[in-house]
């Protein structure tokens, strides 16, 4: 098989390793793809075009013989690729454009949850400052904290936890007048703030079967402690401890099977990877939200603790004979941890162009993986290209293990600017 990746992050770095170890894969194209994944060699290849470029990509895949195309990031999926790639005869992983609206409308996610009796916070939705300000202004001081967030996609930064009504109507401001966010922010969800410990689950899904990842617990926030602004993650491990058996059990009951079976009832049946973002207090979970596609970076833990052929799955989910629930789906009996070592200043302002140097084994230590996310090869050196710019995974028999190993391979990477927490996965341990 030929297989398409689409997107340029360590996600798709992750994704690419694991298409490369299956024996079914005979290349991989990564689109744009990044420095570490023009650095694998072998199957795999990068393809100058963006994961905006819908035309472009398509072309390539039928110029190419593509036989299987796995859409990474989110903005391809609410532009329509899988429309397009399915209307022209192309096998592809992800929801269609309908369906993506779980992640790119939160409007609609808070909506359908709503209906379908899925367990969420309670919320409302204003289209304009004036009339968000009124209802901010007159909550009572028990109500805070609110969570308020922009509607549209953000790049994982459109969410803010307003700790009272001065720097709820700060953020009002900022989403409807200063227009941080764009047109993401026509419309605003504001909710009543979950207590609880966050953790994600993820499924593989044909749109009726669907087969479940280990959990994992990502770390939003820039600083140590879980402080700072939010970001795309700087970090994640899996197993998540806090999702225990029973947890699972009624994330599957209450979540992942009415979520599939609403959306297919309402006429979205829903395909590809299926985030959910949970609050679980008290072994009670409740959804923060919804993603179309995997997440970054818990992918870089998710994946390497699959045992089983990737991309075999990813095919039965697409092949409309209903074998996902058939094909092996076995996972590592071991834990994961990544750190994502970021450019200084992000998820602000941040400089690129730097050298980065990667001391010798690096990604050779034992349970060690280095994957890319904004890097660049230019003139024969590996330069940052992100605020995002390495996510260092390691495997452990235990969590601990596996922590201490990723600190230590992430000591041997060095640029200038180089910033990363140093509490990755020490709440759970």
């Amino acid at each position: 098989m030929n297989v398409l990746i689409i997107g340029s992050g360590a996600r798709e770095h992750a994704m690419a390793l694991a298409a490369a170890q299956s024996e079914r894969v005979e290349s991989v194209f990564v689109a744009p793809g990044n420095g570490g994944t023009a650095m694998m060699g072998g199957k795999v290849r990068n393809v100058a075009l963006k994961a905006s470029d819908l035309d472009g990509l398509l072309q390539f895949a039928g110029e190419q013989g593509v036989d299987l195309t796995v859409v990474g990031p989110e903005q391809p999926l609410e532009l329509g690729i899988v429309d397009r790639f399915r209307s022209a005869g192309k096998m592809i992983v992800g929801p269609t454009r309908d369906a993506a609206r779980l992640e790119s409308s939160k409007v609609f996610a808070k909506e359908f949850m709503q209906r379908n009796h899925i367990p969420t916070a309670g919320y409302r939705v204003f289209c304009d400052a004036l009339s968000a300000a009124a209802y901010i202004s007159a909550l009572p001081g028990s109500a805070w904290p609110q969570v308020i967030k922009a509607s549209g996609l953000c790049g994982g930064k459109g969410v803010i936890i307003a700790t009272d009504c001065e720097m709820a109507l700060r953020t009002i401001r900022e989403l409807f007048d200063d227009r941080i966010f764009g047109d993401a922010a026509d419309e605003v969800v504001i909710e009543d703030f979950l207590k609880g410990e966050e953790a994600s689950v993820f499924a593989l899904t044909d749109g009726v079967h669907y087969r479940l990842f280990l959990s994992a617990q990502d770390h939003k926030r820039i600083g140590d402690g879980d402080t700072g602004k939010n970001t795309g993650g700087m970090g994640a491990y899996a197993p998540a401890p806090l999702v225990s058996a029973e947890v699972m059990r009624k994330v599957e009951e209450r979540v992942i099977r009415p979520t599939l079976a609403g959306m297919a009832s309402e006429g979205y049946a829903y395909t590809g990877f299926l985030y959910v973002g949970l609050m679980i207090d008290d072994g009670e979970p409740s959804v923060v939200e919804y993603n179309a596609r995997l997440g970054d970076p818990e992918t870089q833990v998710v994946l390497p603790l699959l045992k089983s052929d990737l991309i075999l799955a990813l095919q039965a989910s697409v092949d409309g004979e209903g074998k996902l629930s058939d094909v092996p789906f076995e996972m590592h009996q071991q834990s994961a941890a990544t750190v994502v070592v970021a450019s200084g200043g992000y998820p602000d302002h941040y400089e690129t162009g730097h050298v980065i140097t990667l001391a010798d084994g690096a990604d050779k230590m034992e349970g060690c993986m280095v994957f890319h996310a904004g890097t660049t090869v230019e003139g024969g050196k590996l330069l940052t290209a992100g605020g995002r710019v390495f996510s260092v995974t390691a495997l452990g028999d235990t969590l601990k293990e596996s922590i201490d190993r990723a600190y230590h391979a992430v000591e041997k990477i060095s640029f200038e600017g180089a910033y990363f927490r140093r509490d990755i996965g020490a709440k759970a341990l």
